[in-house]
């Protein structure tokens, strides 16, 4: 982090001065409006504490963060783009989301200076832009560096003898059986955490599935459809993900659970798949014995990981404060605004800033000093519709009531649905 002398230099420079671009008074401020669908994730945290830090630097904005169904927000956001009548800011999600709902989007490159621009860890932006090329310009100032990620409990490992993290399949097996006899549910599952729906997310495992079986270029090849989603390789890989359900691997309700996140906080449960946006969470509840690791879905060990800056803040482009929304944009790439997302237990996506908790340093770590293979998050990198259609079949694949083949089947009837210029041999 920068020293608190130049980060105060900076702030009275760049945003303690500013009068709110001419508009509003202290005793009356413009109000922009931010909707955010983070539930009660720690980017929650995040952004409110942001909005309380930016007012105060500019006493004629205030900022109204509003808290958003996650299960149908982004439906609400397109609904409130037709009528005009949604938010100045919105959370969205980056890759082809972001891309998918651009025509109410500010493309930002003008609107922010380089300068703050340039702040931004490059390859955040450049998945927030055209053709993901960052010098065409972003739609989202990236909130966070993200990783989709596995956590375990080095305590119920040590009491169930678990000496290592398991790195494929085999040993994954092998590493539930000994929980499961210690009296631990292995790996838990269930639609705490965030709250996309009434199911547990699935793209998080789907993304590591699909690591374990093709490069990140392949993964191109999954939104054309070269690589068909009834794949046997995909295939295979699916049935080694239901049989941590049949083999008891998992606990019984993967469908219905609602309490994963404390299952895993009180112990009873070893291990989860969840993302950064937790990591607070698990260590302020775990200390010490909370620690990461990549799941390890594959035959052999796993060599990539999802590092990713997965959502971040989109101006629309019907905000009657464009001039107030760049400000606030802005501040989020200050050293500042790096600090308070650090503070909330995120890794900031600023060049050269580190993050202070441990097991987000440990996920950096995997990147910095294992060199795994950097990837997006598959569900930011193929269609809409594909998730969509994952997040209605696939926990139900895991939970046995539907076949992999007729979920994977179920994939390529929703792909060659798509008009062509939804499935080529380029990203948009």
């Amino acid at each position: 982090m920068a020293a608190g002398a130049a980060v105060a230099a900076l702030l009275a420079a760049g945003c303690g001065a500013s009068s709110g671009g001419g508009n509003g008074t202290k005793a009356s401020p413009v109000t922009i409006t931010i909707w955010e669908n983070y539930g009660t994730e720690q980017n929650a945290t995040a952004l409110n504490n942001l909005a309380k830090a930016f007012e105060k630097l500019h006493p004629t904005i205030k900022v109204d963060v509003v808290s958003q169904d996650a299960s149908n927000y982004f439906a609400h956001l397109q609904t409130a783009a037709i009528s005009k009548d949604g938010p100045d800011l919105a959370v969205m999600w980056t890759g082809l989301f972001t891309l998918q709902y651009k025509d109410f989007l500010t493309n930002l490159k003008g609107e922010i200076p380089a300068a703050d621009l340039a702040r931004i860890n490059p390859n955040a932006l450049k998945w927030t832009s055209d053709g993901f090329n960052a010098a065409n310009g972003p739609y989202v100032i990236p909130l966070e560096d993200q990783f989709y990620i596995g956590f375990y409990n080095k305590a119920d490992f040590a009491k169930a003898g678990v000496t290592s993290v398991p790195t494929d399949w085999s040993q994954l097996y092998a590493t539930c059986a000994k929980l499961k006899k210690a009296g631990f549910t292995p790996l838990v599952y269930g639609n705490g955490g965030q709250p996309l729906g009434a199911t547990f997310y699935p793209w998080y495992d789907m993304s590591y599935m699909m690591i374990g079986a093709y490069s990140v270029a392949q993964w191109q090849d999954l939104y054309s459809g070269q690589i068909p989603w009834t794949s046997p390789v995909i295939e295979h890989q699916l049935d080694n993900w239901v049989k941590l359900h049949s083999t008891g691997c998992t606990n019984p309700d993967v469908v219905t659970n609602t309490d994963n996140l404390g299952q895993f906080e009180s112990g009873k449960a070893a291990m989860m798949v969840d993302g950064t946006w937790d990591t607070q969470k698990f260590t302020d509840a775990l200390h010490g014995n909370v620690a990461a690791f990549v799941p390890p879905y594959s035959n052999t060990p796993i060599k990539g990981v999802v590092d990713f800056a997965g959502d971040g803040i989109a101006q629309t482009s019907y905000s009657q404060h464009p001039a107030q929304d760049a400000k606030f944009l802005e501040f989020m790439t200050t050293p500042e605004g790096a600090r308070i997302i650090n503070a909330a237990g995120l890794i900031p996506a600023i060049n050269g800033v580190s993050t202070t908790n441990p097991v987000n340093q440990q996920m950096l770590n995997f990147v910095s000093q294992n060199h795994m293979i950097v990837y997006p998050m598959l569900d930011n990198v193929v269609q809409g519709n594909i998730v969509s259609a994952g997040q209605k079949f696939l926990p139900a694949v895991l939970g046995g009531s539907v076949s992999v083949q007729s979920a994977m089947q179920a994939f390529v009837t929703t792909l060659d649905q798509l008009p062509a210029n939804q499935r080529g041999n380029t990203f948009p």
